[in-house]
């Protein structure tokens, strides 16, 4: 019989420490004396009592690894349940939301898509803001665990090729996570103090820095405006758009950097592939815009920023680009189905798949070229298993299939088809904004019916944790194992 102990002294762990992270915007609205700190003293009081007391109650299970039926529903199930009392503060709080609403802000938030449904960013209590922004950093960290630590181990997605980077954790995964999150977590900070100063010298106010800073690194796009980016400082555009890239390499590489290997970034195949697609990707549309508007300086920034967040997944927005042109749009619908690097905190397909997904169709071709040799896919020149090409071709039919899916759900809802796909894309691809007037960059998605808010917030997690770790669990055979 499947022992659940282990489980849920995880999950337990993890809604404790969440309510303790509600003590930070408590305390901000208790110094700014704004009579809103009773909400997040309630939620953290509610969080961290629950929390406690599953962990307790589990306790006896400390010191056993996870099996693979218990590895796969504590990466699903963490990202179910705290959703669940992260949107307590807006539940309860200013925003006085319904639990719908607060519910799908609180998926948004700690699976970095960055679609909101609040209005009025602008006038919120900062409590509120703050709150936002740390759901997006925990988010964010734990993505990168998530990446480097148990989708490997799951064999999802053609993630398994990474084991090759020292992550072998069968059987020991919670010691590996607690040393792999060590290490990441002085990463981690680091970086975000880094884009807070940054964003600092720009002209930003220091609570918006460092929210933002927050949101950044994490690759999530929550904002303090209503009007995103487009309310701050011009160059927060060119600070924002390097730390999006910077987040959306792999993590390891950075400590491979620390650990005095000068070559980690520049040796990973990964890396050169994001930056060059990323170059080509700002090349065409800037050549675009400029023949459509004239050019200058802030036609390349909006272009530069706008596509490098699309790509990472993290949703800013500095300029309406549904204005920009049938071309631009459809071009920025794809470049969201790309994402950053595995092991980031990047989202959607990501780049090391598309790397396969090509050698296999290179080789395919030579192999009908010349049917008598013998031709290989590799990756960073290493042969690739037939084991991971195939986890990497079920994930490309997987994806394109659950986002028919989800945008057929959504127009069956009433949606416009524009709507439906471009919402779909944004939640199974994690990305934020979608297209058209209504969930556009110019909107959000407080307009959509509660049925469409639920059925984007689950294909949100199920998008980011890479599809298979969540519908593998809802197989009879992963029950039978």
């Amino acid at each position: 019989m499947l022992d659940l102990r282990p489980v849920g002294y995880v999950i337990g762990l993890l809604t404790a420490i969440l309510g303790v992270t509600m003590l930070a915007p408590f305390a901000l609205d208790w110094w700014l004396g704004n009579g809103h700190l009773g909400a997040f003293l309630e939620s953290a009081t509610l969080t961290i009592i629950f929390g406690t007391l599953l962990a307790l109650s589990c306790a006896n299970s400390v010191g056993h690894g996870l099996t693979i039926q218990q590895t796969f529903l504590v990466t699903t199930l963490i990202w179910l349940t705290l959703p669940v009392f992260g949107a307590i503060p807006f539940v309860v709080g200013a925003t006085n939301l319904s639990f719908t609403d607060a519910f799908f802000e609180a998926m948004s938030g700690l699976t970095t898509t960055g679609s909101t449904v609040i209005n009025g960013l602008d006038q919120l209590p900062q409590g509120i803001l703050l709150w936002r922004g740390i759901l997006q950093w925990l988010g964010g960290i734990g993505i990168i665990v998530v990446a480097m630590v148990f989708l490997p181990e799951l064999r999802v997605g053609g993630m398994q090729i990474f084991k090759s980077e020292g992550f072998d954790t069968f059987g020991k995964i919670l010691p590996r996570a607690t040393e792999i999150s060590s290490s990441i977590s002085v990463i981690y900070v680091s970086l975000t103090g880094l884009c807070a100063l940054a964003y600092m010298m720009t002209g930003m106010k220091g609570f918006d820095a460092w929210v933002h800073a927050m949101t950044t690194v994490a690759t999530g796009g929550f904002a303090n405006y209503d009007a995103s980016f487009g309310a701050l400082p011009p160059a927060a555009q060119y600070v924002a758009t390097g730390f999006m890239m910077l987040a959306a390499l792999p993590f390891v590489r950075y400590v491979q950097l620390m650990a005095g290997d000068a070559q980690a970034l520049h040796r990973d195949s990964q890396i050169r592939a994001f930056f060059v697609t990323a170059f080509v990707l700002v090349l065409i549309l800037t050549l675009w815009r400029f023949a459509q508007t004239g050019g200058g300086e802030e036609a390349f920034r909006k272009t530069l920023f706008n596509t490098v967040s699309l790509m990472t997944g993290t949703g800013y927005a500095s300029d309406n680009y549904m204005l920009w042109g049938s071309f631009a749009i459809t071009l920025l619908f794809f470049v969201g189905l790309i994402g950053g690097c595995a092991g980031s905190t990047a989202c959607s397909i990501k780049i090391f798949r598309y790397q396969l997904l090509f050698a296999s169709i290179g080789a395919q071709l030579r192999r009908i070229q010349s049917p008598n040799g013998v031709f290989v896919p590799r990756y960073e020149g290493r042969r690739v298993d037939q084991e991971v090409l195939n986890s990497v071709m079920s994930f490309f039919v997987f994806f394109i299939v659950f986002l028919g899916i989800v945008a057929l759900s959504l127009s069956l809802t009433g949606l416009d088809f524009v709507t439906s796909v471009s919402g779909a894309a944004a939640a199974v691809a994690n990305i934020g904004p979608g297209f058209g007037h209504m969930i556009g960059p110019a909107g959000n998605f407080a307009a959509l019916n509660d049925t469409a808010k639920w059925v984007l917030s689950f294909a949100m997690l199920i998008g980011r944790l890479e599809l298979f770790a969540v519908f593998a669990i809802l197989t009879v055979g992963f029950w039978r194992a």
